[in-house]
């Protein structure tokens, strides 16, 4: 590796990133940890784009006794030379190009009906039977089976045949390498989440279900297996009467290093790329993560971060992660968050934390049952972080925060786009009716209704209020919104200048106080500061006819409106 090592992006092959001469994170003693933990079937649950893919990849790239088109084995040393794997003796490396690995990502089945999700899923098995077709030569594949192998290799075998395909192949495998078989499965609840939302969970997780018994409970030709996903799902839904499954979540102790980057490679990559000043702006952005007792970094947004600031170093840091990982389930739980929800979500916004109980063992179908399962499916995908756990009761309490900037500017930009789409829908006649005819009851009734439904997404409350109102008031036709206005010898907070000089023109100020004893006084404070700042002159030296200047105090879900006597034709 040499100073101008290219950072990979979007690349999960690991045979392309070692012989590309990408930047790698050396994470190989995964497999170290693996062979010594000797656990049958491995499941590990991690957020979206935290190596998952490419950790199997690498897997897959030590273990498999690959073959060429020739069927003669592929010696794969090379890709582990300079790598940690490589220095922890022969105990370990005896075990490099030992066993025929089945290879499978289910991320392809993300399709809008069960017919279309079921055929990729077909594809991709196909697919893995045609890698191993060499195996068609070999005598000690009875007849029979060689027919059923090239059914399913051509994609033309029936349902049960691929519902036990994984299965059927271990079987194969083993006959020809005399060896067992591992077997690595990518993104396993990518159809089964995707299922759910275009309603056909049932139909898709009766497959899955049928695929991962034949081939981890009752498969004697079974070495070892890798699962991941974003989730943990229920054994009752796809792992029925799997007991040999050792689940290895966000909460797990064991393999935490291994997804997702520590903080010293962060700084070994930082300093790599000459970067070594802009370590406590990655920590700010994407750092915050706890797996077990592990610190961990958001790895495709450093890498991302990294690529950029080695072209520009001014840049500003990005939420990454907001393009590429869904944002549904921050969506639903704003839809559906009641008041001490949205009381909940504001407190995160603003650093503070929440505490709810976890619930590991959830299937999709139970995700709007309580708000705690929604609270859990964010914390599971990475949207909050653990903060410290306790037990109460045989239940265990988990208190979480926002991880960082990034996943906040997420939850920032979500509640956005939800309040615009709020006002799209609201009738917003009751409101400019009371703003242009001095209806401060009116208005003032209004605002708080409108705030009782709102969540704050700032950290600064008065940035807030100010944002909710020009939200409100942009789509008032006829007139030009303009915020924070130089006008006179100031900035006006909300000034609406009408199209038609006869019209009404209206200056708003807005002020924030702690306790609803000081809204009385703040609104004066308000209307004395647009006289005192002369915010109406422009507007008088204009030709507008008509003033309307309003002094509006927020507190928490509460607001006051109060209208200069002076709010009269000039």
């Amino acid at each position: 590796m040499n100073r101008k090592s290219p950072l990979s992006i979007g690349i999960e092959n690991y045979k392309e990133i070692i012989g590309g001469g990408y930047y790698y994170v050396d994470k190989t003693l995964l497999i170290k940890e693996l062979l010594d933990k000797c656990e049958k079937v491995n499941l590990f649950t991690r957020p979206r784009r935290f190596g998952k893919t490419l950790a199997l990849s690498m897997i897959q790239t030590f273990f498999e006794k690959e073959m060429d088109d020739s069927a003669i084995p592929v010696d794969n040393s090379c890709y582990f030379r300079n790598q940690k794997i490589s220095q922890t003796g022969e105990q370990y490396t005896c075990f490099m190009g030992k066993f025929p690995v089945i290879s499978l990502s289910l991320k392809s089945a993300k399709q809008k009906d069960f017919d279309t999700a079921y055929h990729c899923l077909v594809q991709q098995i196909a697919r893995e039977y045609e890698r191993h077709r060499y195996i068609l030569e070999s005598d000690s594949i009875l007849d029979a089976n060689k027919a059923i192998y090239r059914s399913i290799m051509e994609q033309k075998a029936s349902y049960s045949y691929y519902a036990t395909s994984l299965a059927f192949l271990s079987d194969c495998l083993k006959k020809y390498h005399k060896e067992n078989v591992i077997i690595l499965i990518d993104e396993y609840d990518v159809p089964l989440e995707n299922s759910y939302f275009c309603h056909f969970y049932d139909d898709m997780i009766s497959f899955i279900r049928s695929l991962f018994e034949s081939a981890f409970k009752t498969n004697d030709c079974l070495r070892f297996a890798v699962i991941t996903g974003c989730l943990r799902i229920s054994k009752e839904s796809v792992f029925t009467g799997l007991n040999n499954l050792n689940i290895v979540s966000v909460l797990s102790v064991d393999y935490a290093e291994y997804f997702g980057f520590t903080e010293q490679e962060v700084s070994d990559m930082l300093h790599w790329y000459h970067l070594d000043e802009k370590m406590e702006e990655v920590k700010l952005w994407y750092d915050g993560y706890r797996f077990g007792k592990t610190s961990v970094y958001n790895p495709w947004s450093v890498i991302n971060y990294v690529k950029t600031a080695v072209s520009d170093f001014s840049a500003f840091p990005k939420a990454y992660w907001s393009n590429t990982s869904s944002n549904s389930i921050v969506r639903e739980l704003i839809d559906k968050a009641d008041y001490t929800a949205r009381k909940e979500i504001e407190n995160l916004i603003a650093g503070e934390s929440i505490e709810k109980p976890v619930h590991e063992n959830i299937t999709y179908e139970d995700i709007y049952k309580t708000q705690d399962n929604l609270w859990n499916f964010l914390f599971f995908t990475g949207y909050l972080r653990l903060d410290h756990t306790r037990l109460q009761d045989s239940t265990v309490y988990l208190t979480l925060m926002i991880p960082n900037e990034e996943v906040r500017y997420i939850y920032q930009n979500t509640i956005r786009e939800w309040f615009e789409q709020q006002i799209r829908i609201l009738d917003l006649r009751p409101l400019y009716e009371a703003v242009l005819s001095r209806n401060c009851f009116a208005l003032e009734t209004f605002l708080k209704n409108q705030l009782r439904r709102s969540i704050s997404c700032f950290d600064n409350s008065e940035s807030f209020y100010h944002g909710f109102m020009l939200g409100l008031m942009k789509p008032l036709q006829d007139y030009e919104i303009h915020s924070n206005f130089e006008t006179g010898e100031g900035r006006s907070d909300l000034l609406l200048i009408p199209l038609d000089e006869m019209q009404p023109a209206v200056i708003m100020e807005f002020k924030q106080v702690k306790r609803f004893s000081e809204m009385d006084s703040a609104c004066g404070r308000a209307l004395q500061q647009i006289e005192d700042k002369h915010y109406a002159a422009e507007l008088i030296e204009d030709g507008y006819k008509t003033i309307i200047k309003y002094g509006i105090c927020f507190c928490k879900k509460s607001c006051r409106v109060k209208i200069s006597d002076e709010s009269a034709p000039v």
